[in-house]
């Protein structure tokens, strides 16, 4: 049985956490300037030390700029942020995830059909390899983890380099909730049978059977996540 480890969090850690919440929940406004360092530690209880640690995180994940003399201004993330944020989205509100399955349906539909028409026999045997390796898992953590791959590999043989940084962003995006998203792969033999006729239309150079294949795995698989994350909540 695969266990994931306690995180140990640190005052930063926390902090960090409870100013992103603040700021994505609107209680810091986009294009507001945060109150002074000074008032804003005492009003979380932190020294200004642990404060600049956590502002500076926040700031390299692009929630917010620190110009000297002006202060600390929250960016407005849906105008000016980037692909970056998603997994900082994800773990903060769950209903980010159904916007990007959405995505992940469409995009996952555009490779499969280019995929089969690109693809060399070199990506159609590397798909045939992780195929087995999804069947073979021993535990369903394993085969999640090569279901990721056998969709890198399908973006790989696109021939476009974009579609694999698109697949690889949209598997970063719900990493932090990735434990919560195993219930597909739970019994790794049905994971793959799941996803045979995906790989076997590929291969065989069939690009609409390849994008109605793609919107059926992917439409099967992300209902299976977001009904296991309604059961999970309802306890």
């Amino acid at each position: 049985m695969s266990v994931e480890p306690i995180p140990r969090q640190s005052v930063v850690d926390i902090l960090e956490h409870r100013l992103r919440g603040d700021i994505l929940n609107g209680t810091h406004r986009p294009g507001s300037l945060l109150p002074p360092e000074r008032q804003l530690a005492a009003g979380y209880g932190v020294t200004r030390t642990t404060l600049k640690h956590a502002l500076s995180r926040l700031e390299q994940a692009g929630l917010l700029s620190t110009r000297h003399g002006i202060g600390t201004r929250i960016h407005d993330f849906l105008r000016n942020g980037s692909a970056d944020l998603l997994p900082m989205l994800a773990a903060h509100d769950p209903r980010w995830l159904t916007e990007i399955f959405e995505a992940r349906r469409h995009i996952g539909t555009l490779i499969a059909r280019r995929a089969a028409t690109h693809h060399t026999n070199q990506h159609a045997r590397r798909l045939q390899e992780l195929l087995r390796a999804v069947t073979d898992a021993p535990d369903g953590d394993t085969a999640q983890l090569a279901d990721v791959e056998v969709h890198r590999e399908l973006a790989r043989a696109t021939g476009n380099r974009v579609y694999l940084l698109l697949t690889n962003t949209l598997f970063n995006a719900y990493l932090p909730v990735r434990a919560a998203l195993r219930a597909p792969f739970e019994d790794p033999a049905v994971a793959a049978a799941r996803l045979a006729p995906l790989i076997q239309v590929v291969i065989e150079r069939l690009p609409d059977e390849a994008g109605r294949a793609a919107e059926q795995y992917l439409q099967a698989t992300e209902k299976i996540m977001l009904d296991s994350l309604t059961a999970e909540d309802a306890h």
